[in-house]
């Protein structure tokens, strides 16, 4: 019997897939040649910081980095500082420094707005010569950063900030599942707590700072979903199974920390009448069913979007229910609708319904995001208090663009997942799920099963369902090439 190279279908599906949703899976000649003269000349940081005027010197930090365990591209380090109150300090990566504007690198990028992740290839938004060496933030390696320094209180609250350029030396390359288990008091302690000193101390303290951040948060009604992610499992060339990932402390203090520096960085472009880039998601269209939904569990909520109460109906659920939470919040997030990218003035605000902060843009990731590298630029010329790179009308076209791309890229993810999940289920045709509803259109009804939270299409028995519907379902068909899993209601009961 012939065996399976799944992996190699997978490469040729998420190759087409790029193609047809419009984006650029391959290099272009220019980008070669340009990214040729880069390497070429090395271009690390000095030995020493520049003259007054130019990036501070912040090397002997005990910054830090947390990311996946296969993670090259470090876009951010961590530190904190406690002098009477707690700095916290994010260093960005400064990608701008070699990915120049208008070169075919950047053509590039923005084109394709973002890398792209599929269980079968990666598609970096640049060249991983640049974004897992000259603009990543490496263990033990001097680099260029954007820094972004916030002072928090014992509640939580900032109370100062600043942004500014330094030279930095990441001291520890560690993981989230790592730095989680040993917080957690289940695994041990990460190996470079042997060469630096400090950094034990360091990952307890950011630990209770992002718990304080967190808590803040929620006290302002921001949203805490059900962030379980599913991903196949290879052996060798061949899916054997999906296993899930679920979010951890690491990763907490990781998503905290992101949040309050992307709010400060939009607040500082305002302060400096530089206008910027959001990522907004404006108040839920489908609150009605959203109120629906908590009706069903005897919770009544506002007539009008709420997002405080939305938290502590969701809440509550976590804590009543936690095995069904995650079908419930991903219900919720179906109903929210997805996010987009806005050019805004500084004297406009638009609103973040579910971080619950009305000064949001995304500027952490720039070696991953295109809009995290226009907000980079921004962020030099708002120091340099020089002209913006952008005006009004370009960064709204870049805010369609990347809106758009944004959501070809998902499509890609969603779809390469699925074909993965469907040549794994392919030997399972007439089996029977508990699933819930996370789609209801006039393009189709989609279920998820709540025993491996594989997604499907319901072919048959969709009438009457809408989002958060339970029910009960049977494999009919699977088409890896297409990403297809369908499957049709089991008569009966359902749950709602």
């Amino acid at each position: 019997m012939q065996s399976r190279n799944d992996a190699a279908a997978l490469r040729a599906i998420s190759h087409r897939a790029m193609i047809s949703y419009g984006l650029e899976p391959d290099w272009p000649p220019q980008a070669d040649a340009e990214l040729a003269r880069i390497t070429a000349r090395r271009p690390d940081p000095p030995a020493r910081p520049e003259p007054p005027g130019g990036p501070i010197d912040l090397r002997e930090l005990p910054w830090s980095s947390i990311d996946n365990d296969d993670s090259r591209d470090l876009d951010q380090l961590e530190v904190c500082i406690e002098d009477g109150a707690t700095r916290l300090l994010i260093a960005i990566a400064d990608v701008d420094g070699l990915v120049a504007k208008g070169g075919a690198i950047d053509a590039h990028a923005e084109a394709n707005t973002t890398s792209v992740y599929t269980p079968a290839q990666i598609y970096p938004m640049l060249p991983p010569q640049l974004s897992t060496d000259l603009t990543s933030l490496n263990e033990d390696v001097d680099r260029h950063a954007m820094v972004i320094d916030m002072t928090i209180d014992a509640e939580g609250r900032l109370t100062a900030s600043d942004v500014y350029r330094a030279v930095v030396r990441n001291r520890a390359k560690l993981t989230y599942d790592g730095v989680a288990a040993w917080l957690d008091g289940q695994g041990p302690a990460p190996k470079r707590f042997e060469t630096v000193p400090q950094l034990e101390a360091q990952l307890r303290l950011q630990d209770r700072l992002a718990a304080s951040l967190r808590a803040r948060r929620h006290d302002d009604g921001a949203l805490d979903f059900d962030r379980t992610e599913v991903k196949p499992v290879f052996d060798g060339d061949e899916v054997t199974a999906v296993r899930t990932e679920a979010p951890n402390r690491a990763r907490d203090i990781i998503e905290g920390f992101m949040v309050a520096a992307n709010g400060v960085t939009a607040r500082y472009l305002a302060a400096h009448g530089v206008p910027s880039l959001r990522r907004v998601v404006r108040a839920p269209d489908r609150w009605a069913r959203i109120v629906a939904l908590a009706a069903g569990y005897g919770v009544e909520l506002p007539a009008s979007p709420d997002a405080t109460a939305l938290q502590g109906f969701l809440s509550r659920r976590q804590s009543d229910a936690p095995d069904d939470f995650g079908d419930l919040s991903l219900s919720v997030i179906k109903l929210l609708g997805r996010g987009e990218y806005v050019a805004e003035l500084p004297s406009e605000q638009s609103g973040h319904f579910a971080l619950a902060v009305s000064n949001y843009t995304h500027s952490t990731a720039p070696n991953r995001r295109f809009p995290d590298l226009v907000t980079q630029r921004l962020l030099k010329a708002a120091i340099s208090r020089g002209q913006p790179p952008y005006n009004l009308g370009a960064l709204e076209t870049v805010a369609a663009h990347c809106t758009k791309q944004e959501d070809a890229a998902n499509k890609v993810e969603r779809l390469v997942r699925k074909a993965a999940a469907a040549l794994w289920m392919s030997n399972q045709i007439g089996k029977e799920f508990d699933a819930v509803v996370t789609g209801a259109s006039p393009k189709g009804t989609w279920v998820r099963l709540s025993e491996n939270r594989v997604e499907g299409k319901l072919e048959r028995g969709t009438a009457g369902l809408d989002v958060g519907d339970r029910l009960r379902v049977r494999l009919i068909n699977t088409n890896p090439e297409r990403g297809f899993i369908d499957f049709d209601r089991v008569p009966g009961p359902g749950r709602t």
